[in-house]
């Protein structure tokens, strides 16, 4: 998966996702921190990177209508925030893109659990 990394996430989430062979680049690394949520949803299009975020904001899928996305992915993680949970939700998004692709559809990603909502066009 080409994903990018909303603001929230961090060099833990970047080195879990690099580690399982995946190509992600970060709001962070590319300037982009405090940009408006569309803002780093149209850069996500532009680049054909899915956004993996904490922000629930992205969760409405009349705000942020997944099919015309390469993807998003929310990460539903309890308060506060672990390592070892982190880890769970994101082994559990590596087990579903093993059989389905998220391009166009809302992942809600909680550990060891993958909700897809694939919107108008699906």
């Amino acid at each position: 998966m080409r994903a990018k990394l909303d603001e929230n996430l961090g060099r833990s989430c970047a080195a879990v996702l690099a580690a399982s062979g995946h190509d992600d680049s970060t709001v962070r690394e590319q300037g982009m921190s405090s940009w408006e949520d569309e803002r780093v949803l149209a850069a996500c299009v532009q680049e054909g990177r899915t956004l993996l975020t904490l922000d629930l904001d992205f969760s409405n899928p009349l705000r942020f209508p997944p099919e015309r996305t390469p993807g998003i992915v929310v990460l539903r993680l309890p308060s506060p925030l672990t390592l070892s949970q982190l880890q769970l939700a994101l082994r559990a998004l590596d087990a579903a893109l093993v059989t389905r692709s998220v391009s166009g559809k809302l992942w809600i990603v909680q550990p060891g659990v993958v909700r897809e909502y694939q919107g108008q066009g699906g």
